[in-house]
Parts: C-alpha cells; structure tokens; sequence
C-alpha cells in the first residue's frame, strides 16, 4: 500500500508543530517583555488555550461529519491570516495587550479542531500504510519532538533577531505550508456519517454519543485524569515558570529557546525508539518510569538553582523519557475506539487532557507573586510527583497491556 500520505501526515504534522512551538515562546516572551508581568503572561496563555480546549471538543461530530482532512485544511488556512494580524499590527505600532488577547483567542479556536482533525486521521493512515499501530503513533511522536524541536530552537533565534511579534510572521507560514500539504498529499478519509444527523439537535446527540464512550471506559477515563494535571503543572512550567527564571537568571530568549530544544530534542531519541520496538515494549511499566523521569527533577533543578550544565542533563534526561509517553498514549487510545466514533471521542480525550492547560499560566503565575520563583518551581515539582505515582495504584492502568478490537466494542 502506498505510504505516501503518512509521509504528507508527517510533513505536515513538522510545519504545524513546529510553528505552534514558535508562538509557544514568542507570545509568552512578548508579553512578559513589553508588561513585566507573569501574571499577566499566563491571562494571555489561558486567553489563548480555554477556546483551543472547547473549540477541540466540541469540533469532534464535525470532524466525524466532513472528515479530518477537510477540517484540517480550512482551521490551518484561516490561521495564516490569523496569526499573520501579530506583525501586521506590530509593524503599524497597533499592537497592544487588549488586540493581542481576541487574536491569540481566535489562534486557539482556529488550533483545537485542526489538531483534532489531524490526530484522528493516523489510524486510517496507518490502515493504508499497512504497518502497525504502534509504529505510526512512534513515529507520529518522533515528529512532534523533532517539531517542537526546531520550533523552540527557532523561536529563540527569531526572536533575538527581529523580534517576538515578527517570528509569529514565520508561524503563519508553516500553516500556509500545513494547509497545503493536507490539501494535495492526503485522501478524503470520511467517517461515513449517518444521513439523518442534521441540525443542532444531532450534532449534539453525536457529541453525547461520544462522551457516553468515554466515560464508560475506566482506562481512558484514568488517562485524561492523569495527564490533564501533568499538563496543568507543564504549562506553568512551559509558559510562566522558565520564561520568568530565564529573565530573573539575566539571560535572553536565545536561552530560553534552547532549554525547550534540549528537552524536545532529546525526547525525539524516546520517540523514535518507541516507533521501532514499541509493539514490544510493556506499556505500563516505561509509561510510569517515563512519567517520573520527566517530572519531578526538572522542577527541582531549576528550583535550587542548579548550574546549567546541570540543568542542561535533567532535560535531557527527562525529555529523553517523555518521548515514550504519547506513542504509548495514542496506541491504547486508537485500540479502544471504534472507527465511527474516532473524531467524536479523540477530539473529547484530547480536549479533556487538555483541559487544565488554559489555567497552567495563571497558576504559575499566581505561585510566583505569592511565594516567589523558587518556591513555585517546588510545588509544582512535588504535585507532578504525586500525580505520576498514579499508574501505581490506580488499577485501571493495569488494562495498558491489552489490546481491544474497538470496532467489536461498538457493536457488542
């Protein structure tokens, strides 16, 4: 079978990732550099991630309805005018705080659903490419690593040359690109949508039919539990606490874009290993290894003041780990649902995952005026912790090792 709209998946999965890791750095930057404020810095993340949370779960029976290729293609071409407004209006000296919060607002309702769309097409390209599961969602992670990768590297480059508002100019480019590449590379992968489902009412009875899925299954229940509090904690971490510790530690964003790097670039090598053993692997014991890995050390380093090259191993190391986790996560996700509820519950699992994010900032934020830097980095740190001893005593994660044919679980 031909293989080449995995290869059109991939190199549009690199553009989007890649471009969303630049803004990633350039806004938060932006805002902390022009206000000075972290709390303010995370109401501009949480402006941006509360609509891409909503936006994602509420697009699944409209992904189910056109098609993931469709939805990807028209969210990504509308983004390039969107995120493009940024150094527009920064080159006419409009640029404000209030006019920078309903653009990175639309960026985020524009962003939910295409990464939605994207994500439920790998198991219909895994199908057409012929190989397995756990090699697709591998490889799928490698590229997201490598992505965020070049992404952060890039945006520390960008922004220390022309400017955090004008790197966003490259970020609208790489959607340009992403739309393209769906466009022309990947087929029309219809999820066969019943005849009858038209009008709010159905929508909303497909949205429900979903959500019914989801929660009666206790492993996917217990996996958004889990991550959407690890993702809470990493988007302080992300957003607020590093930028902040960058600054106060008198270095640039050069730096700060390199700290990203290093971690992304390191959790590429996991990714790529767990493309190509990852059908072997036992699921439950590298997921919890990888999660403590990842977690608690990388809070601490910073918290204490670590010397760089310190620092420098403990991402490595951690993002190392991390590469493990979302091949993992997506193989167990794609078994467990049937193809007719793909969009309608990945765009669910994903946004519940995703929940906490848009708050991740304010609570940095919050931390930081209330205890200091330091302090925050350990509190944090210590809640990851915990939540990454999860898989250890919550029995729903032992179900990790099996597989379930999902398309059998709808009709049973």
């Amino acid at each position: 079978m031909s293989r080449s709209p995995f290869i059109a998946l991939a190199i549009a999965e690199t553009l989007s990732i890649s471009g969303t890791r630049l803004s990633g750095v350039a806004i938060p930057w932006l805002v902390l550099s022009t206000t000075g404020s972290p709390v303010l810095t995370g109401l501009v993340a949480m402006v941006e991630m509360l609509p891409y949370v909503v936006a994602k779960a509420l697009g699944g029976p409209l992904i189910d309805r056109l098609g993931p290729k469709r939805i990807a293609v028209i969210c990504d071409s509308v983004s390039v005018i969107t995120v493009g407004l940024v150094p527009v209006l920064h080159l006419l000296d409009l640029l404000t705080i209030p006019i920078l919060l309903p653009i990175v607002f639309a960026m985020g309702v524009l962003r939910g659903p295409s990464d939605a769309a994207k994500q439920s097409m790998v198991p219909d390209i895994a199908e057409l490419a012929s190989v397995p599961l756990e090699r697709v969602t591998g490889v799928v992670g490698a590229i997201e690593r490598l992505a965020s990768t070049a992404g952060a590297a890039g945006a520390g480059a960008l922004i220390a040359l022309i400017g955090p508002s004008q790197a966003l100019a490259v970020n609208a480019l790489t959607f340009a690109g992403a739309a393209l590449i769906v466009a022309a590379g990947i087929p029309i992968l219809r999820r066969a949508p019943k005849a009858e489902a038209t009008g709010i009412a159905a929508y909303g009875r497909e949205l429900s039919e979903g959500w019914r899925f989801l929660r009666r299954d206790a492993v996917l229940v217990a996996i958004v539990l889990m991550v959407a509090t690890t993702n809470l904690l990493d988007q302080a971490f992300f957003s607020v606490l590093i930028p902040v510790w960058t600054r106060d530690s008198g270095h640039g964003p050069a730096l700060l874009g390199t700290l990203f790097a290093v971690f992304s670039g390191a959790s590429i090598l996991g990714a790529a290993i767990a493309a190509m053993i990852g059908e072997r692997m036992p699921r439950l014991l590298v997921y919890t290894v990888a999660f403590l890995l990842t977690g608690f050390p990388r809070f601490l380093v910073f918290a204490v003041e670590s010397p760089l090259a310190l620092i420098f191993a403990t991402l490595a190391i951690g993002g190392f780990a991390s590469g493990f986790l979302n091949p993992i996560l997506s193989a167990v996700l794609f078994e467990r649902i049937p193809k007719p509820l793909m969009g309608r519950v990945t765009s669910l699992n994903a946004a519940l995952c995703w929940v906490l994010i848009p708050f991740g900032g304010l609570a940095g934020g919050a931390l930081i005026d209330a205890w200091g830097l330091s302090a925050a980095l350990l509190l944090t740190g210590l809640a990851y912790l915990a939540v990454t001893l999860a898989p250890l005593a919550h029995g729903s994660f032992r179900e990790f090792e099996k597989k379930k044919l999902a398309d059998n679980i709808l009709s049973s």
